[in-house]
């Protein structure tokens, strides 16, 4: 069975994982909740939360902790110090041969590194610096995807193997080329690529709150197989 939290660690690294009680720490220079989260690395002792919120302050991060299905003991105990749930998360996958790999011409193209004009459809649609330089820590088959619409760069995506699953991030189509199939065509030069790559099943992540990409990757033939969410301090 997939470890799709492995996945997600080895696809969209932090820029380094610290040890502080019995929690995992990333260390994340700005890149997100996915690579500055503290997460449980053993059995759950409430007494470990404060060594992994000195972590975080240690490394210049707000406290925020990843909790899985399995984690239910440190959900409350979160709940209860007064971290507030936010950023529910839906994991996704289907093994390949259920994805269309037709790709309409002259729509996606895999490469790497990223072209110029990838990176700018990142930054425009907020997948900044801090963000991109996630990419390039990751150290297995990786590849950007560029979309094409309207004879103009539109859309992006990032994705990387790793044990047998190629996992698909920062995927963006610029506001104005929305609803115009071009999400499809990169999924689907996504998994033409995992294919040649070796690779079984496809997976990737979504926030629940996305509705429009929640209902085309069940489209598509994905599963909802897992999810999770994060607890952070409450603002005062």
């Amino acid at each position: 069975m997939t470890d799709f939290f492995a996945v997600i660690d080895a696809t969209w690294p932090a820029a380094a994982q610290h040890r502080a009680g019995g929690f995992v720490v990333r260390e994340g220079l700005g890149g997100g909740a996915r690579v500055s989260c503290a997460s449980l690395a053993g059995p759950f002792e409430a007494a470990n939360i404060a060594a992994a919120e000195a972590a975080h302050h240690a490394l210049g991060q707000m406290p925020k902790f990843m909790v899985r299905p399995e984690d239910r003991m440190l959900d409350a105990a979160l709940d209860a110090r007064g971290y507030e749930m936010f950023d529910p998360v839906v994991i996704y996958a289907a093994p390949l041969q259920r994805l269309s790999t037709n790709v309409p011409p002259v729509t996606a193209f895999a490469h790497w590194p990223p072209l110029a004009i990838v990176r700018e459809v990142w930054a425009e649609t907020g997948i900044g610096a801090e963000r991109q330089a996630i990419l390039e820590r990751v150290t297995g088959p990786k590849i950007a995807i560029l979309g094409r619409t309207s004879d103009r760069a539109a859309g992006a995506a990032f994705l990387a193997l790793h044990e047998g699953t190629a996992m698909l991030h920062a995927l963006t189509v610029l506001p104005a080329y929305r609803r115009t199939g071009l999400g499809r065509a990169i999924m689907a030069e996504a998994a033409r690529w995992a294919i040649e790559a070796g690779a079984e099943e496809l997976a990737l992540v979504v926030t629940r709150a996305n509705a429009p990409a929640n209902a085309l990757y069940r489209s598509l033939g994905l599963d909802a197989v897992s999810a999770y969410h994060y607890r952070r301090k409450a603002c005062a």
